[in-house]
């Protein structure tokens, strides 16, 4: 219904609808699916913030862990549920590298899910076994070409963030890599620190325990500058490959046509819990920055022309995932 209003002397139409969606929302639980198994960050941070919601706005979140297809199956699932707002999905950005490889998605994976916010972003960390003779990124290239094919490194499966952001490695210092994917990134890190694959590029969580435990040996993180998380670590960029960067972030997504009013709510929301000390402390032990003020509009922005981006470098890098 859409109702009169007087406001400085001119008539405008208020739709008092959108207005009641946004004051009746929570009226049920609230489903968060996190796309990825239990245990791994966006599980972590979806339970994290789905207590804060309960708290926030006194409807149970529930998180339910729908995992595959590269966080596929969990976006098919929220793309496809009711458009209010009781149905979020927590992605990484592999959802971007997963729509810009799968050439048959059964939604449209710009259209269907619309941003909320981003959570929080980070980099990765470039890592080998230590029985790998090198201690840079420079000599970590120059062996690669000394040897070209015949050095190895785990993703965390094919058309995943971890195994595109080796390979425009790969492309940009002119080295041949051979990838050997994973159904996950646990499994990687571990076939390396047992040194059956030599090299990963993976999430600062996933491997710095095991960096500073001795059991791998970290050479430079992928970020535009260094990581607060490892400041005594060079950029992949200033250490051997001019121009290089890769990131990670965590986000949430709706259905596509929830009303923008319940997607505000959701955003303001969220970027009050993350500004709490404690979400930000449990963020850093993800090895994220939180992200406090982003509009929907701008994450929507960003999913997209990362999206767009995947699919340019898949191209000119000749990537088969289907």
């Amino acid at each position: 219904m859409r109702a009169l209003a007087l406001a400085w002397g001119l008539f405008v139409f208020v739709d008092t609808s959108l207005v009641a969606h946004a004051q009746d929302y929570p009226s049920r639980p609230i489903r968060i699916v996190v796309p990825t198994a239990p245990g791994g960050s966006s599980d972590i941070l979806g339970r994290l913030i789905g207590a804060k919601l309960h708290e926030r706005l006194g409807q149970p979140a529930v998180v339910e862990n729908r995992a595959g297809a590269g966080q596929m199956i969990g976006a098919d699932i929220v793309a496809k549920s009711a458009a209010d707002g009781h149905t979020i999905l927590m992605p990484t950005v592999t959802y971007t590298t997963s729509a810009a490889t799968q050439s048959r998605l059964p939604f449209d994976a710009v259209t269907d899910l619309t941003g909320i916010t981003m959570i929080g972003e980070g980099v990765f960390l470039v890592a080998v076994h230590p029985s790998l003779p090198v201690k840079t990124m420079k000599e970590l290239i120059a062996l690669a070409k000394a040897k070209p094919g015949s050095l190895n490194y785990a993703s965390s499966g094919t058309g995943g963030i971890t195994h595109l952001i080796t390979e425009v490695l790969a492309a940009n210092t002119k080295i041949k890599l051979v990838h050997v994917p994973y159904k996950s990134v646990a499994p990687a890190v571990i076939d390396v620190v047992g040194g059956h694959v030599p090299m990963l590029i993976v999430s600062v969580p996933s491997v710095l325990p095991q960096v500073k435990a001795g059991r791998l040996r970290a050479l430079a993180s992928t970020g535009t500058q260094r990581s607060a998380f490892v400041p005594e670590l060079p950029t992949v960029a200033e250490a051997g490959a001019p121009g290089y960067e890769a990131r990670q972030w965590w986000g949430v997504l709706a259905p596509g046509k929830t009303p923008r009013t319940i997607v505000g709510k959701l955003n303001s929301e969220i970027h009050n819990i993350l500004a709490s000390a404690d979400v930000k402390a449990r963020l850093a032990d993800e090895g994220a920055e939180p992200i406090l003020k982003m509009t929907p509009e701008a994450f929507s922005d960003i999913v997209k022309s990362d999206i767009a981006k995947w699919r340019k470098i898949v191209k000119e890098l000749g990537i088969k995932v289907d």
